[in-house]
């Protein structure tokens, strides 16, 4: 996305940038975006996974490119144009890296407390209650991620981690709106991409890791490995990392925070954690949890469904603390935490009494995860709908039936998001690891039925859109939000409609 509407100049050294041969150049704004070339752009030509951005510096000089910052190949694909063009060049080894740290600059201050959540599942939860938290504080907080930026200020993203130009500009408007804290999610991607790099953060947060976007990653370790980057690289020395110790890869995280010699704040259930998880119990609508801080008792309310809520929300209170909060004040605002959109959230109860639920559950885990979580608000059956989505990593299609059979009592697998594959190989996919499910093609279709065999005391989880209002078939984005979905299936069956 280009800054040319920004409507500031400034130099390559002032950006802290050095050209070939020492060259100059007045820079008007940044893009990656060769379409979006103006007068004085500076242009990134980054490295893709299908196409070098060097294939473009072409375009770029015709349109008025002042420089063109790419990497040795980049460089070597354009060597011709950029010798017959007067535009600055910089090469650099870490082109991603580069502009990230360009934007920072070019873009200025960003709001005075910032920090960044990673983990397979449970960034927008805890990004969103640290958010929470904050405004019950009386201070001007948003949460950016995969549902936008919300809070005191809102705005649209397109993705969980923005590319830097646009999450620098996104940061920057923040500032200008008042805005002091800031809950950001960390995706893997934009770990891996550099995207984050230039935000100053006070503390990070780790929530669990397992299995997803081994389609982009290929292997466990390289998916870690890139949401260590968090850690080991992102966070500065004098920040705090808090830690789900009670996950799998919690000690492994805390060692390599204390390898570097940064402070740790451990969460969870374990005798060793900071702040612990002492015990829970479960009624209809919530629970209440006991907990420790630094050998202090404290007991809080949530209105919240789900034993794991209660784990993000102390991790989102660990890292309101770590960030220089009140430890008092921030466990005050508990009772007043609401279910995050599309994040085990009611959207319906039948006459009988039977619930449905949504939750943005896409992974093997997440789904085991939440039904397991339901079970003991429900008194009776437990049903799920299920499906994966087209394009992404097929391996855990049948692991998503598999979790859905083994912790629920009915189960229906439809669409979720087939984009240009068959949806009914999907499907099938997925019936492999529930073969006695009941399969049903049409979303609409299947979350009717899912509600139709709601009985007094049964619960239904609509899983693996959440918040999304859209079904992507193909190229179409369809309409489609499963919130929308159940009320209307809820108040056809009921005679309200």
């Amino acid at each position: 996305m280009s800054s040319q509407a920004d409507q500031k100049t400034s130099t390559l050294a002032g950006l802290g940038l050095h050209a070939q041969g020492g060259q100059e150049a007045t820079i008007t704004g940044l893009t990656v975006d060769s379409r979006e070339v103006g007068e004085g752009t500076l242009f990134f030509a980054l490295p893709g996974s299908t196409v070098h951005g060097g294939e473009f510096i072409q375009y770029a000089l015709r349109m008025g490119a002042a420089a063109v910052l790419t990497d040795a190949q980049g460089a070597e694909i354009a060597a011709k144009e950029l010798a017959e063009s007067d535009a600055a060049l910089i090469i650099a080894e870490d082109p991603r890296g580069a502009l990230a740290q360009t934007a920072s600059l070019w873009f200025g201050a960003h709001p005075e407390t910032v920090i960044a959540v990673t983990g397979t599942n449970g960034k927008t939860s805890v990004s969103t209650f640290a958010r929470q938290i904050w405004v019950e504080m009386d201070l001007a907080a948003v949460n950016l991620g995969t549902t936008g930026v919300e809070g005191a200020w809102t705005h649209p993203l397109k993705h969980t981690t923005p590319e830097p130009i646009t999450l620098h500009r996104t940061m920057a408007q923040a500032k200008a709106e008042g805005i002091t804290h800031v809950a950001m999610e960390a995706s893997s991607h934009g770990l891996d991409q550099r995207r984050l790099d230039g935000v100053i953060l006070a503390a990070a947060g780790f929530t669990n890791f397992t299995q997803d976007h081994l389609d982009y990653h290929e292997t466990f370790e390289a998916y870690f490995d890139a949401k260590m980057g968090l850690f080991t690289r992102l966070l500065p020395e004098e920040g705090v990392a808090v830690i789900n110790i009670d996950d799998p890869k919690g000690p492994e995280v805390v060692a390599l925070a204390e390898a570097r010699g940064l402070e740790t704040i451990t969460v969870g259930r374990r005798d060793e954690a900071r702040l612990q998880l002492t015990a829970q119990r479960f009624d209809a609508t919530g629970q209440e949890i006991l907990f420790d801080w630094q050998r202090g008792s404290h007991k809080a309310r949530l209105n919240l469904i789900g034993g794991f809520q209660a784990d993000n929300v102390l991790l989102a209170a660990g890292l309101v603390i770590a960030a220089g909060g009140d430890p008092e004040e921030a466990f005050d605002t508990l009772p007043y935490l609401t279910t995050v959109r599309g994040r085990m959230q009611h959207a319906a109860t039948r006459k009988n009494g039977g619930s449905v639920f949504v939750d943005y559950a896409h992974t093997p885990d997440a789904v085991a995860t939440a039904l397991k979580a339901m079970r003991p608000h429900v008194m009776g059956k437990l049903i799920a709908i299920v499906g994966a989505g087209g394009d992404r990593d097929a391996s855990k299609r049948p692991l998503m039936g598999q979790a859905a059979a083994e912790n629920a009592d009915i189960v229906f697998v439809t669409d979720d998001n087939p984009r240009s594959e068959d949806p009914a190989t999907i499907r099938a996919a997925v019936m492999a690891g529930c073969p006695e499910a009941i399969e049903i093609g049409d979303r609409a279709e299947a979350i009717l039925r899912g509600v139709d065999a709601l009985g007094p005391g049964d619960a239904l989880l609509i899983a693996g859109k959440g918040h999304e209002s859209g079904q992507i078939i193909g190229d179409d984005v369809l309409p489609f939000d499963d919130v929308e979905q159940a009320s209307v299936a809820v108040g056809a069956l009921d005679g309200d409609l």
